[in-house]
């Protein structure tokens, strides 16, 4: 697993060295955008639609929009100082909590924990604490210049640390249009429905759900494969990927010997060769080509 972020995160004078690695994966089958007639990728490219032309890297800047049409220009040195202040590595726990009094709403990702140099005991005792007080840790950290609240769980055998959303991020309820508030229900309907739901209880096993549409999708590319109905795009897409192993042979052909393996390697590949040209001392040149137009010439005489 990549490591995302590495640091330290403590409780009371316990500090425990810890990596974080991303616990999900986005398995979503990516699809590429092409020309229907040539079947070529569509390339994406900044335009500035004011001056009416593509606009480099160089020339691109951060702002924010206060007022419809007005920004304030943010620049790469003050939004790296805000970063330095504000991204510690080393997270403190600062509250324990029941999980189950948080709402689902605010979790965001999952990060496996994973012990750093000389942290297995510390991690160790986290983990075992968090197991039998059935508490987790509420904590803050700052990934990828974004600063966020977590929470440090159990999970198997393996701490786990979760973003979660700030209260402001969590949208009012309020705002959420056509919510009945007062309807009245029918017993015997409202009897029914706790039958049906009492019917289908069962314990969660994750593993019998699976995604229908990405496997029909898969199975769907995969037949148009088989059936060899592949394209290819009339400018092939550029690349600078080197083959590895065709370099380092020829490295080695370089290297094998001294200049006689040169010639040696010289004179194999000029074997397929014509011998050059040879001219002779009273000037007549017996080019190949020369020849063959001569007797062509010759008979049609």
């Amino acid at each position: 697993m990549h490591t995302m972020w590495k640091g330290s995160i403590s409780f009371g004078l316990v500090n425990i060295p810890i990596k974080l690695y991303s616990a999900t994966e986005d398995k979503d089958i990516k699809l590429r955008t092409l020309h229907k007639e040539c079947h070529t990728p569509i390339k994406y490219e900044k335009v500035c639609p004011n001056c009416d032309k593509e606009v480099e890297p160089d020339n691109l800047v951060k702002g924010y929009e206060y007022v419809k049409g007005k920004f304030v220009i943010l620049t790469d040195d003050e939004l790296n100082q805000l970063k330095e202040e504000h991204e510690e590595k080393s997270v403190e726990i600062i509250d324990f909590v029941k999980l189950d009094e948080i709402d689902p709403i605010y979790f965001s990702r999952s990060y496996f924990m994973g012990p750093g140099e000389n942290g297995n005991k510390a991690y160790a005792l986290l983990r075992e604490a968090l197991e039998k007080s059935g508490k987790i840790g509420i904590a803050e950290i700052t990934i990828r210049s974004k600063q966020q609240m977590a929470v440090v769980r159990v999970y198997k055998n393996t701490l786990v640390m979760e973003t979660i959303h700030y209260p402001d991020e969590v949208r009012n309820i309020g705002e959420v249009p056509s919510v009945p508030e007062n309807v009245e229900i029918n017993p015997k309907e409202l009897e029914t429905a706790i039958m049906l739901i009492d019917q289908l209880t069962t314990e969660f096993q994750p593993e019998k759900y699976k995604d229908d549409y990405r496997e029909a999708v898969q199975e769907l590319i995969q037949s148009k494969i088989n059936s060899n109905e592949g394209t290819t795009s009339k400018e092939a897409p550029r690349t600078n990927v080197v083959d590895l192993m065709s370099a380092l042979q020829a490295s080695i052909e370089r290297t094998k010997g001294a200049p006689t393996g040169a010639k040696t390697a010289k004179s194999k590949v000029n074997t397929t060769q014509k011998p050059p040209v040879v001219q002779e001392k009273t000037g007549t040149n017996k080019d190949p080509v020369h020849q063959k137009k001569t007797r062509t010439t010759r008979k049609k005489a």
